[in-house]
């Protein structure tokens, strides 16, 4: 259960066998249906989560209801509203499984004294989230100066094999685009190939 976790860890810092043996003790799994919620908007996020199996989508609803999906996650990627996790502010966001998934729930305390215990741990989190950020700055980017077409092409750079295993009007809503107009791009790239 803990593979995916171990992978994403190792490739940035060295724990010893024994560390990670440690870690497995602060994460609490859990199995999430197709479907099922794991954090409402309007609630507290109390876990950052790690995917080790699945697919999940955090999103919001407008006024007239609707949704603008932020983020998908994917297995080894970690999923969570960061302003309510770590403020103990309501969330703006719903997170949902879009696949049955198996995933490692870390709590805010759970995550602090797993750093006390193990400092590379530490440097870990801190590496996801400068990446966290430079990825959103990526997205704020994209979403500001490039064409239609140029941001489906990078969600399939960013999130491989997506398209495959999210429907087209949620493809579209990541993208903020109507699903007639990403049905108009894909039909024009699939007509150059």
């Amino acid at each position: 259960m803990f593979e995916q976790l171990f992978k994403s860890i190792q490739d940035k810092v060295i724990l010893t066998q024994e560390e990670l043996e440690l870690c497995k003790t602060f994460f609490i799994p859990k199995k999430l249906r197709k479907k099922q919620v794991l954090l409402q908007e309007g609630d507290i996020c109390i876990y950052n989560t790690f995917i080790e199996k699945g697919l999940l989508r955090s999103f919001t609803m407008d006024e007239k209801g609707n949704e603008h999906i932020v983020q998908f996650a994917i297995e080894g990627w970690w999923i969570t509203d960061l302003s309510s996790y770590l403020t103990n502010s309501t969330s703006i966001y719903t997170i949902e499984a879009l696949e049955d998934s198996e995933l490692l729930l870390l709590t805010t305390s759970a995550r602090e004294a797993l750093m006390d215990k193990i400092p590379m741990f530490e440097r870990y989190q801190r590496l996801l989230l400068q990446n966290a950020y430079i990825a959103n700055q990526a997205r704020i980017n994209s979403a500001l100066t490039e064409t239609a077409e140029e941001k489906y092409i990078n969600l399939g750079n960013t999130y491989p094999g997506i398209v495959k295993r999210v429907p087209q009007h949620m493809i579209a809503s990541y993208l903020g685009l109507t699903p007639e107009t990403l049905s108009r791009i894909r039909k024009q790239i699939s007509l150059r190939k």
